[in-house]
């Protein structure tokens, strides 16, 4: 790492900036001046007490004596934020009491508000599949006015980790592997949770996390270290988090993960030199659950104080559930240790988010019985859940006109492990699962099908899936149906935090049922439900449809029928890489150029080849069909070259040559064949989504300059260097349908 990330050199900046003391750095607006005026009256202990956060999971059971001890801490100001309460009557009391405190300072309530609150949307890697960034900012808006309705202030969300590795099973939370899409939604994330600005009662503070690094985790194994260049950390890892910032993020998460051999936590040169210094992040930042104590277990800390000390002066201003800055960094300031500026920052960060809510003026505001009733009541919640939840299942094949389903058959059977699941629809990280309202996908079949229609359901093993008892009710009702609809997958929890893989296949025996469909004569529609790519390569070979529904939602089950019946055309692409084995794995669309490419799968001789499997993904990213065709045509540039400072605008007609209406998302993508950094391949540039009504086109334009160019050098500089650039349009990343060529001239 550069010789700037060490941690005096960011010590010392910091302590130059804040001056000697609280009382110079006093900002001109009303929220700074009431921060420096509560800051000059607090002590050291009350300082510490605001960075400290605790969790509430104990208060909903009887009063025990941690009960009753955190309830001192809140009253007597030793804690400034709370997780994990939720609901008016609980933050009502909690807040209660830390107005008991001398100070009367307001606690922060912050909850894990991934997907949803109530109303539960699909997971965002599943969500991310959509590409419809209105439609996200949306979700996070609904998300964010109910969470505020039952007291809650902060989200721990959105998650922008690159992931590239499936068998993490924290890409569920993200956006998938691509930086410039996941920049995209991040900022559509954070201004969905945040609204227009802080201290509106509909909204709530987001967080970018894990920063940083995290979805680099080694071999994709959950808490795992990081080991990677300066060069792929702000090429491909940072881009999410500095979108996440310039969109208003008002806090940051760190992470659990070493990088290249420090601590995120304690990571002087990502938190004070890059997020605090040449971001200018005036935000504050909080530790993940522990990982502050963590340290001690990494070796990179002796002891509690000694982890808190190092913590506070790398940059990372509230200790989630550590207590270790409520148990050490009051004695480790009175040593020396840590400058009390540094803690009177963190605090002037933490305070400035309460002022920002309004919770000085009415602590309570967030905490309103009858705006939580209708938030959580509001039928138009549902209503999106729906419309999301549809536009997020991929259409991955679709041979011999499989899909839609003719309405009008005489029998349908619904089987499979989760063809009648309810809880796993939702997936992970859920705050208020309300499953017995939930339409499984059997359920919905019968909705849509109408009565006429016999629909028959045996899941011929459940997810585990560890033997074949239930397969002959299965094909007992197959062989009696028209069409055969087949769900399989993941349960709910076998992705998320704590949740990596090291098999990524279906689970158990699910592959045979399906083979024993086939063997039957009955090919049928495969629906597979998760939370992150997996590999099924007889199913992908064998199958004539396949959606793909990730964990889609509180109305997942009615999403998939509407595609299933062809009430809604499928149009969301891949944020991933699907491998066709685990052997392929870390995957990603975006790979560097190599001396010895295969530009022929038939020759792959002392090439950079797997010699037991073919080299491309089973399913690329931005792969994702639809009911009706697209075709691309007449590729326009405004110009062939372009000075530095200047623009150019490609264009080209989409068109609709299909019979029923549907959506396509068109993505522009780059590559510089000549550079002083070898690049990728490709890389996502642009895209959009275009809806057109059959026989209907539209020209599509997108704006080149020179951040399109632009990358960062070996000395991390953001340059554009003259040359010639391929530009390439189409409906994937490996289905180029238009292609051209620009030149960057030298002035």
């Amino acid at each position: 790492m550069k010789q700037g990330w060490r941690l005096a050199a960011g010590v010392a900046a910091v302590l130059l900036a804040l001056g000697a003391g609280p009382a110079g750095a006093a900002e001109p607006s009303d929220v700074g001046q009431r921060v420096e005026a509560l800051l000059r009256q607090m002590t050291l202990e009350e300082k510490v007490g605001q960075l400290n956060q605790l969790s509430g999971k104990e208060f909903t059971g009887p009063a025990t004596d941690k009960v009753r001890s955190m309830e001192t801490e809140i009253r007597s100001g030793r804690v400034g934020s709370m997780l994990n309460i939720k609901g008016v009557p609980d933050t009502r009391r909690l807040q209660a009491l830390a107005l008991q405190s001398r100070l009367k300072i307001p606690l922060l309530f912050g909850l894990d508000v991934i997907h949803g609150y109530q109303t539960v949307f699909p997971v965002p890697l599943g969500e991310s599949a959509s590409w419809d960034l209105d439609e996200i900012e949306e979700s996070s808006r609904i998300a964010a006015r109910e969470a505020a309705a039952s007291g809650i202030h902060w989200t721990f969300a959105p998650m922008v980790d690159v992931g590239r590795d499936p068998r993490w099973g924290r890409v569920m939370e993200g956006a998938g592997e691509d930086s410039y899409l996941g920049a995209r939604i991040a900022a559509a994330r954070v201004r969905g949770f945040q609204g227009k600005q802080l201290g509106g009662v509909e909204s709530v503070m987001a967080t970018a996390k894990h920063f940083a690094t995290y979805g680099a985790a080694i071999a994709g194994r959950d808490y795992n270290a990081v080991d990677m260049s300066e060069h792929l950390l702000h090429e491909t890892y940072l881009p999410p988090f500095k979108a996440a910032l310039d969109a208003g993020a008002a806090t940051f998460m760190n992470a659990f993960n070493t990088l290249n051999g420090i601590p995120a936590t304690a990571h002087s040169g990502l938190q004070r030199d890059i997020l605090k210094g040449a971001w200018g992040f005036k935000g504050f930042v909080v530790s993940d659950w522990g990982s502050v104590r963590e340290m001690v277990v990494h070796g990179y800390a002796a002891d509690l104080p000694d982890a808190a000390a190092k913590a506070l002066v790398a940059g990372s201003d509230m200790d989630m559930e550590s207590n270790a800055y409520s148990s050490g960094l009051v004695a480790q300031v009175k040593a020396g240790k840590v400058p009390e500026p540094l803690v009177d920052d963190a605090v002037r960060r933490v305070l400035t988010k309460k002022f920002e809510l309004g919770l000085f003026d009415d602590p309570y505001r967030f905490s309103n019985a009858e705006r939580e009733r209708a938030a959580l009541n509001d039928p138009r919640h549902r209503q999106a859940a729906r419309r999301i939840a549809g536009k997020s299942i991929v259409l991955l094949k679709n041979e011999k006109a499989a899909l839609p389903l003719r309405r009008g058959l005489r029998s349908i059977a619904v089987i499979g492990p989760l063809a009648d699941a309810r809880r796993d629809l939702e997936g992970g990280w859920i705050v208020k699962s309300d499953a017995a309202n939930l339409a499984s996908l059997v359920d919905a079949v019968r909705e849509q099908a109408g009565p006429s229609t016999r629909v028959t359901y045996a899941p011929g093993c459940d997810v585990a899936c560890r033997d074949d008892r239930g397969f002959k009710a299965a094909l007992d009702a197959a062989s009696a149906a028209d069409a055969v609809v087949l769900a399989v997958g993941e349960s709910w929890d076998m992705s998320g935090e704590a949740k990596s893989r090291a098999d990524i296949g279906l689970p158990g025996r699910q592959g045979e049922l399906f083979d024993a469909l086939r063997a039957i004569g009955k090919t049928p529609v495969v629906v597979m439900m998760a939370g992150r790519p997996m590999t099924f390569e007889n199913v992908a070979e064998q199958a004539d449809a396949i959606l793909y529904a990730w964990f889609p939602g509180s109305e997942g089950g009615r999403a998939i029928a509407d595609v299933l019946f062809g009430a809604v055309n499928p149009s969301a692409k891949l944020p991933m890489s699907f491998p066709r084995n685990l052997g392929q794995v870390p995957i990603s669309y975006q790979q560097y150029e190599t001396g010895r490419p295969v530009r022929d799968e038939k020759n792959i001789v002392y090439k950079s080849a797997y010699i037991d499997s073919p080299n491309t993904p089973r399913y690329a990213f931005g792969h994702g069909l639809s009911y009706t065709r697209f075709a691309y045509r007449d590729l326009r540039l405004s110009a062939s070259a372009m000075a530095p400072n200047g623009k150019l605008t490609l264009s080209f007609t989409l068109a609709n040559t299909g019979k029923v209406a549907g959506a396509e998302v068109v993505q522009l993508y780059l590559r510089d064949p000549l550079a002083s950094v070898v690049r990728p391949v490709k890389e996502l540039k642009g895209f959009q989504r275009i809806e057109l009504q059959p026989g209907q086109q539209k020209i599509v334009s997108f704006s080149i300059d020179r951040d399109t160019l632009a990358f960062h050098n070996r000395k991390l500089e953001w340059v554009a260097e003259p040359g010639k650039f391929e530009l390439m349009v189409g409906s994937a990343s490996d289905d180029i349908r238009l292609r051209d060529s620009i030149t960057l001239t030298e002035r």
